[in-house]
């Protein structure tokens, strides 16, 4: 693919466009123009044309395939090594025997070599955005974010705090509570909205098993006083479950835990939720909280199926999370084959009635709808006038059965594209990914 004049804005780009809309449905642009201006945002978009283009140098792609940036909202940085590794187990000695040893020795040499390597492979892979968890240590979570500030992708990032089942013995269990607190708050100072808002924090408690309701409730109030985001864990695997109700016996269910420690709420992302009960349904609706579903992750240690019709009946904000390394994989196109597996055996095998989602519901879930739950909808996710330029370029001439080009394959409607890029997804299908124009490494 011709990349240069694309490195950096402002520049105009003739390709076909495939996007959702912030108002709904999608748009399809068989022959399209996207014009990014010298700010990075997006000045015009719809039918090329030589007029739209107004007389402005212009990379003719055809018949490569433009989408918005894909919005990975839960994974975790220190994991990656580890992609693909240990299946077979539950979650909880998947943890002891895989995730644990490698975050340990997450430092900041090894986070200077592997958060730089993570950040194009996140690119190559169509990811523009990115929620991590780093490790406990302040110093890789310091490496991690300046990596990403060179790198240009879009990046929210935590440091793990835990003072229950904790990897790092060096700490005083009566000092590693007031240690992490100050750790966060002051790598928030240095990161939190850093670059106008492309890099920002999350207070990242690991989950309620390795936090006291302590912990919990002093990070929920550190994220509200400083306006950042607030990370965790919820309903994975019902053997946590049942270990989180004995270790936090006074809250009503696992989702409970976090609000009696005033956690929920519009800027709180939990992980997983796959096994809740109309309750904590309810109530995450009612507070405003967001969920990161991670169906490759699911399936790949067994933790279940969320029943995701019925959530997004009820109204829960949800996008989708690679959760590397339980997730075997980054791309999100991956992500979206896993869900749409799960969704379509739920029907079959459980007798679920609510309908399953269509291959452009899946590409809303992965772009809009993630930026929705970031709060971003109106700057990221979708291709449309005034947004923030994060897009991919992506070949689905190479998801053709026989190796052709997929248009001649009678590939021409939107739908019947992003079914093809979910089914038949392979690595080297993306060709490039800007963030705010810029052109990231891959």
């Amino acid at each position: 693919m011709q990349i240069s004049g694309l490195e950096r804005p402002p520049f105009s780009i003739r390709a076909r466009l495939l996007t959702p809309l912030t108002a709904g449905g999608t748009r399809l642009e068989d022959d399209g123009l996207l014009a990014v201006d010298e700010h990075g945002r997006i000045s015009r978009v719809g039918p090329w044309s030589v007029e739209g283009a107004g007389g402005a140098q212009v990379t003719d792609l055809r018949p490569l395939l433009l989408l918005p940036g894909l919005i990975d909202l839960h994974a975790h940085l220190p994991q990656l090594p580890n992609a693909g590794l240990g299946a077979g187990l539950d979650l909880l000695a998947w943890l002891e025997r895989y995730i644990f040893p490698l975050e340990r020795d997450f430092d900041a040499e090894v986070a200077r070599h592997l958060a730089p390597a993570a950040f194009r492979a996140l690119a190559a892979a169509g990811t523009t955005t990115v929620v991590l968890y780093g490790a406990v240590y302040q110093d890789s979570v310091d490496v991690s974010f300046a990596a990403a500030e060179e790198h240009g992708i879009r990046a929210v990032i935590g440091k793990v705090m835990m003072d229950r089942l904790r990897y790092d013995p060096s700490v005083r269990d009566e000092s590693v509570l007031e240690l992490s607190l100050r750790q966060t708050e002051e790598l928030i100072g240095r990161w939190h909205g850093r670059d106008d808002g492309r890099l920002q924090y999350a207070v990242s408690p690991r989950f309620a098993l390795s936090c006291t309701p302590q912990m919990l409730s002093e990070s929920a109030k550190l994220a509200q006083a400083k306006g950042t985001y607030w990370q965790t864990h919820l309903a994975e695997d019902r053997d946590e479950i049942a270990e989180v109700g004995a270790m936090h016996p006074y809250a009503a269910d696992y989702t409970d835990v976090y609000d009696r420690a005033g956690a929920l709420g519009r800027r709180a992302i939990v992980a997983h939720a796959v096994h809740l009960s109309d309750r904590e349904v309810a109530r995450l609706v009612e507070s405003g909280t967001r969920v990161a579903h991670c169906p490759a992750s699911n399936l790949f240690l067994a933790s279940g199926a969320m029943p995701l019709a019925r959530y997004l009946e009820a109204g829960v904000a949800i996008g989708l999370g690679s959760d590397v390394a339980a997730g075997p994989e980054l791309s999100l196109f991956g992500v979206m084959r896993a869900g749409a597996y799960t969704q379509s055996g739920l029907r079959t095998m459980l007798g679920e009635q609510r309908p399953s989602l269509a291959p452009l519901d899946w590409l809303r879930m992965a772009s809009l709808d993630g930026a929705r739950v970031l709060g971003l909808e109106q700057e990221i996710g979708s291709l449309e006038t005034g947004k923030q330029a994060d897009f991919i370029c992506v070949d689905a001439r190479l998801t053709d059965p026989l190796g052709g080009d997929a248009d001649a394959a009678g590939v021409d409607n939107a739908g019947d594209i992003m079914s093809r890029l979910i089914f038949r997804h392979r690595p080297d299908v993306v060709r490039g990914a800007w963030v705010r124009g810029r052109h990231l490494a891959t």
